[in-house]
């Protein structure tokens, strides 16, 4: 089935002068590797095709991978092939003129929850959307060409998206996967730079998320990272968000929050929420959000919604640790 999927995506990229990609909001190592990277397999394979990568999205933190291109007019639009990556829900998708287009194609690897495109080829059991387009180069090596660059971005995606491939969801396949793109010459001391280098007041800032995080009955962390302490320590909402990493490793808190305020006080307090062994995404689900089963998001609109959802992930710790043995 997956086969026949692939194929039909290639034939319709074929048939268009024009594909232009898109991505989530709030974009990742995920979305922005294999929109880029797919971007320059379509460059390098068809170059007699526009192909388009339209978005405004700002990342401190995947500046190294390029700007994106600038605004393209509505007409160019509506004569192109639309492929969204990386993402589950149309109202998720950061560049909304998406619509606009004359087909959609979805390549995602979230639990389907809008079956917006023309063509969906969505697999959750996949550790990540570059995972699932270097399949779809693997499945038609023959008929697409890869260089470096476009292996760096997909090898990217696929190593942050899979905690280092630490997660549940690597497979032999993922390996294998990762392989091929290493062997079109990746430089992964320099990407691991890029990646990982901190700034020292990210440092600071780490340090002081340790001082503030609090820890319930059952073994939830969680800290707030308030629009006061983003200040304090000169953050972009990326890097504050970066706190849900720092919890990750707290021995018998199998669960772990940050609630990171926003600049608008209207848009709420987002939520990222994290799980080892137990699922959290039906918490997310709760409050504005969904996700994976151990990675998720949410939105939550005041402090009494913030508390409300941290007793919800407690008490779903407490029905995790009373029922299953081998936690840690």
């Amino acid at each position: 089935m997956n086969e026949d999927i692939k194929r039909a995506i290639l034939d319709k990229i074929k048939a268009y002068s024009r594909i232009m990609l898109f991505r989530h909001i709030r974009m990742d190592g995920d979305c922005a590797g294999s929109t880029k990277g797919l971007k320059e397999i379509l460059r390098l394979t068809f170059p007699e095709k526009e192909i388009l990568l339209v978005d405004q999205q700002q990342s401190e933190f995947l500046k190294f991978m390029g700007p994106d291109d600038g605004p393209a007019p509505d007409e160019a639009y509506r004569e192109s092939l639309a492929i969204v990556l990386d993402c589950s829900e149309r109202t998720r998708i950061s560049n909304p003129k998406y619509a606009l287009c004359r087909e959609i194609v979805k390549i995602d690897h979230h639990i389907e929850a809008d079956a917006y495109g023309d063509l969906n080829w969505v697999e959750p059991e996949r550790s990540s959307a570059c995972e699932m387009v270097v399949d779809f180069y693997a499945a038609f090596q023959s008929e697409l060409r890869i260089n470096a660059w476009a292996a760096t971005c997909l090898y990217a995606g696929m190593v942050t998206d899979s905690g280092r491939f630490r997660f549940s969801g690597v497979t032999g396949d993922t390996l294998r996967l990762a392989a091929l793109m290493l062997d079109q010459g990746v430089d992964t001391e320099t990407l691991y730079a890029n990646l990982y280098l901190n700034d020292y007041e990210v440092l600071k800032f780490r340090a002081h998320v340790y001082e503030c995080m609090q820890r319930t009955e059952n073994g939830v962390a969680w800290v707030r990272i308030s629009r006061e302490m983003q200040a304090r320590f000169g953050l972009d909402l990326e890097t504050a968000s970066s706190a849900i990493s720092y919890m990750e490793n707290i021995r018998d808190c199998l669960c772990w929050l940050a609630f990171i305020d926003v600049e608008k006080p209207e848009d709420g307090i987002r939520v990222r929420l994290r799980s080892r062994f137990m699922t959290i995404n039906h918490v997310a689900e709760r409050h504005y959000g969904g996700g994976h089963a151990c990675a998720a998001g949410a939105t939550v609109f005041s402090v009494e919604e913030m508390e409300q959802l941290i007793r919800e992930a407690d008490a779903a710790a407490k029905a995790y640790k009373e029922t299953h043995e081998g936690w840690m």
